[in-house]
C-alpha cells in the first residue's frame, strides 16, 4: 500500500472550504509527584494517603501501577498556576 500523498501549499481554507469549527487547546503545565508504597500497604491506607495529598495539596492521580508483588507506584500531578502581576 503506497503512502498517502503529501500536501503542499496553503491549507484548504477558503470561500469554498470554510473552517466549521476551531478548537483551541491551552497547554496546561503540570508538576508531578511520584509515591512508592511498599507491598504491605493496605488498600485503605493507600486511599488515606492519596486523600490527604488530594485535599491538602491539590494533587490528582495521573498514573497508578500495582505490581504483582503488591507494591504500588503512584504518579500524582497538579496544575502549575502562574501568578499574573496586577497593577
Amino acid at each position: 500500500m503506497p503512502p498517502p500523498p503529501v500536501r503542499t501549499g496553503p491549507p484548504p481554507y477558503d470561500a469554498q472550504h470554510p473552517v466549521h469549527q476551531v478548537i483551541m487547546v491551552a497547554m496546561v503545565q503540570y508538576t508531578y509527584l511520584v509515591l512508592s508504597l511498599p507491598a504491605g500497604t493496605t488498600r485503605d491506607t493507600a486511599r488515606q494517603i492519596l486523600t490527604e495529598h488530594a485535599e491538602h495539596g491539590g494533587w490528582e492521580i495521573d498514573r497508578l501501577r500495582l505490581y504483582p508483588d503488591g507494591r504500588r507506584r503512584i504518579q500524582l500531578r497538579r496544575k502549575v498556576i502562574r501568578a499574573v502581576r496586577t497593577f
